[in-house]
């Protein structure tokens, strides 16, 4: 009864193996197979053992052609899953392993193995491993010690090949691998010498095909999951990268812009600081103040397009010069706009000289029509643009400064921002 039940639990296991081969995608397609078609065997294996004992001494004709027909299955099917593990370490040490070319003690053990399979043919008219007497009851002959012989050379070759490449397998792999070879022929010694009746040989190849699978899957699993590690720090070193590029193309950028006017280098630097301490006391995350910084950097970049001559011009603009300078928006926006990566980096460029009651340039924008992004860098361009030396005046006292982003509530300034800016200034927090 322990003998079934043994039997039915390994042959429901290997059918379960045989499901999961298919629909897995974790393991190489060719290891795959291999352990499908040793699945395969091992099932045929534990059947016909289990007929041959069923029917070992059936009298009837049908009883003799399945004991014989199972009997010839259960002898042939322990080559052929020895075989199918020859074909699985080859494909280990050449897909993995770095092996150029199969190892010649592997192709030795695939000889004997075959070898093996054509002498148990030759076996069955000459009864060379078996017969059956009259009652159709099976015996060993003493020839029957070599079905044992072929399979344990093979399998130790194996295992001196496996021993022999260890250093080239993985660990995780090396031990079923090693099992696989050890465990069989232990159960093979047991049955021909000490344990008669009991199919130890076939109860122990199953549970390492069993076992092999497991730590197959597992090891394909880790694989996969190295790469993915790989690859997402891959993934973020490559982000690393664009960002660095980025944050010295635009301080390149920025460089540029405050090399144009002596009187205002570091404008760009500045707005940018006061931008992003604007967003933080409007509750904004930091994601999005480090975002607000950048753009904030590139607000004048439009004025690489403006003659140095009037940049640079020490007395009051003309007219005519004020309105080249108004341009630096427009052409700043369209400078900005080419970066489809991220086009909100056009924003403060295009519109941060737009006034909260419509009246500013270049495109008469009012209140909340008017991007957030550039009411804020409106705030902090105004004050900087105040508090700090121009050609043609000083730094503005701190009471001015307070005084003219009072009077520009709601009209020149969004009022929430500039209520912040007031606190800051208040606070000398700037």
């Amino acid at each position: 009864m322990i003998r079934e039940y043994i039997m039915f639990t390994l042959i429901g296991i290997c059918s379960i193996l045989i499901v999961f081969a298919f629909i897995t995608k974790a393991m190489p397609k060719k290891r795959k197979i291999i352990l499908f078609y040793m699945a395969i065997a091992a099932i045929i294996l534990l059947i016909s053992d289990r007929f041959a004992y069923a029917y070992n001494g059936a009298t009837t004709t049908v009883g003799a052609y399945i004991v014989r027909v199972s009997k010839f299955l259960a002898y042939a099917m322990y080559p052929i899953i020895i075989l199918t593990f020859n074909h699985y370490i080859e494909d280990l040490l050449l897909t993995e392993g770095g092996l150029e070319e199969v190892p010649r003690t592997l192709s030795v053990a695939k000889s004997i193995l075959i070898m093996d399979i054509v002498t148990l043919f030759i076996s069955q008219p000459t009864n060379i491993y078996y017969f059956y007497d009259e009652n159709n009851i099976y015996h060993r002959t003493p020839g029957h010690v070599f079905s044992y012989i072929f399979s344990m050379a093979a399998v130790l070759i194996q295992f001196l090949v496996i021993a022999e490449y260890r250093d080239r397998l993985r660990k995780r792999l090396l031990v079923p691998l090693l099992l696989f070879t050890i465990m069989p022929v232990l159960a093979a010694i047991l049955q021909f010498f000490v344990i008669h009746g009991v199919s130890l040989t076939g109860i122990f190849i199953v549970g390492m095909i069993v076992l092999l699978y497991c730590f197959s899957i597992f090891d394909a699993n880790s694989l996969i999951e190295t790469a993915h590690k790989k690859e997402i720090e891959n993934l973020l070193e490559k982000q690393r990268n664009t960002s660095l590029m980025i944050n010295q193309t635009i301080s390149a950028l920025v460089g540029a812009i405050d090399a144009k006017d002596s009187y205002t280098n570091g404008h760009s630097k500045r707005v940018a600081d006061y931008s992003k301490l604007i967003a933080e006391k409007a509750g904004k995350s930091e994601k999005e103040c480090e975002k607000i910084y950048h753009i904030a950097l590139l607000h004048d970049i439009g004025k690489i397009g403006i003659p140095d001559g009037i940049i640079n011009k020490p007395d009051k603009l003309t007219d005519k010069e004020y309105a080249v300078v108004k341009t630096h928006p427009k052409i700043g926006g369209e400078i900005l706009s080419k970066i489809t990566i991220s086009p909100e980096l056009a924003l403060g460029a295009k519109f941060h000289h737009e006034r909260y009651d419509g009246k500013g340039y270049p495109f008469g924008l009012e209140g909340e029509d008017i991007p957030e992004i550039a009411r804020i860098i409106a705030v902090a361009d105004t004050y900087d643009a105040m508090a700090s030396k121009r050609s043609y005046r000083n730094v503005l006292p701190r009471e001015v400064i307070r005084s003219e982003f009072k009077k520009g509530i709601g009209t020149q300034f969004d009022p929430k921002f500039a209520q912040i800016m007031l606190s800051l200034i208040d606070s000398n927090a700037i």
